[in-house]
């Protein structure tokens, strides 16, 4: 036996709301004119995101006089600062992580007395005591049931989360360790028009996601993983804390850095992956045009993208979660069976790759 997801349990806040709605609400926010509002509509219709999930129910809102976060007034001031986001985080971050616990621990049957191990992952939100202790009371889980945060590594951190998993299970293979990500990503709005701030805002929405990893012969098998920093995109993509929330730095040219980046790996990948026999791929849906690049890049059918696009389409980019969200298709797709390889992105600009085996 080898250490294998066996379970993944998924988790959004609220009701979707449609992306229109949500170009409605951020147009109001950037006090925007007539022409720059048919811009922002523009990018908006051609993000591939039909609907994201929000702890906030703000953005669906029309009138501001109706906002219950953000302020009344038609400026937006006094814009909320770091501490009242993090307030709402540490309000609501534990119901969706409790809700994806569940649903995966429900699935093989397991005990929530037989969890060793719980790995925290979020780069949307910190606290001490944190959330990782909050679920454990939640669950029943015992005192002396390890824990390990992963904080703050981006979109990619899921990757992370489930190596050290690996090597748990490596190190005590009767283990069976819970992996929770939760991204509340819209809490990070910014109001300031600028493209980073933009492109931000249209991507990100709000999930959590569970995985159960434990030795065994069933569910996906973890084979393989490899870490690559591609440098020359290190101010492309970065994170940061700021007055009024997290800080994203996103830029526009990061899917051409991916697709370079990506052609010098190819070599490490053949040798590593056998990548040119295989057949199933989870790319992380950073963006339409990322799933574009990366297939272009390793000349994949469309096929390689429609569980990755779907997510995105449903739920748009919540960071950690989002590749958790893919592999819950693919480990329910009866027509996928052998080897994938996953891949995430995130500051740096790192690219992370995860083999998996789904039997």
């Amino acid at each position: 036996m080898t250490s294998s997801i066996v379970s993944i349990g998924l988790a959004n806040p609220g009701e979707p709301i449609e992306q229109s709605t949500i170009a409605g609400f951020m147009q109001k926010a950037h006090q925007l004119d007539e022409v720059e509002s048919r811009k922002l509509s523009f990018l908006y219709r051609k993000s591939g995101i039909n609907s994201r999930y929000s702890v906030l129910d703000d953005f669906e809102k029309s009138d501001s006089s109706e906002f219950t976060f953000f302020p009344k007034s038609k400026n937006f001031e006094p814009f909320p600062g770091t501490k009242a986001r993090m307030d709402v985080f540490s309000k609501t971050a534990v119901d969706l992580c409790e809700a994806a616990a569940r649903r995966c621990l429900s699935k093989p049957k397991i005990e929530t007395s037989e969890v060793t191990h719980l790995i925290l992952v979020s780069c949307t939100g910190m606290m001490a005591p944190g959330v990782e202790l909050q679920l454990m009371e939640r669950l029943g889980l015992d005192d002396s049931v390890e824990r390990y945060c992963v904080h703050f590594m981006g979109c990619y951190a899921a990757f992370t989360g489930l190596k050290l998993a690996d090597k748990i299970l490596l190190a005590e293979p009767e283990s069976r360790v819970l992996l929770v990500s939760v991204e509340l990503c819209t809490l990070h709005f910014q109001k300031e028009y600028t493209e980073d701030n933009v492109l931000a805002n249209s991507l990100f929405g709000d999930g959590a996601a569970a995985a159960l990893v434990m030795n065994s012969d069933q569910g996906m098998r973890l084979q393989g993983y490899q870490s690559n920093v591609i440098r020359e995109g290190e101010s492309d993509m970065a994170w940061g804390i700021g007055d009024f929330g997290f800080e994203m730095r996103l830029s526009k040219y990061i899917p051409s850095l991916l697709d370079k980046g990506i052609q010098q790996l190819l070599e490490k990948f053949e040798n590593r992956y056998h990548l040119s026999s295989l057949k199933h791929f989870a790319i992380h849906p950073g963006g339409k045009q990322i799933l574009e690049k990366v297939k272009e890049a390793f000349q994949l059918p469309d096929s390689a993208n429609e569980h990755a696009l779907a997510v995105l389409s449903e739920f748009g980019n919540m960071s950690s979660s989002t590749i958790l969200f893919v592999l819950h298709r693919m480990m329910n797709d009866i027509k996928i069976q052998g080897k994938i390889l996953a891949m995430g992105f995130g500051p740096g600009l790192t690219l992370e790759t995860l083999l998996l085996d789904k039997r």
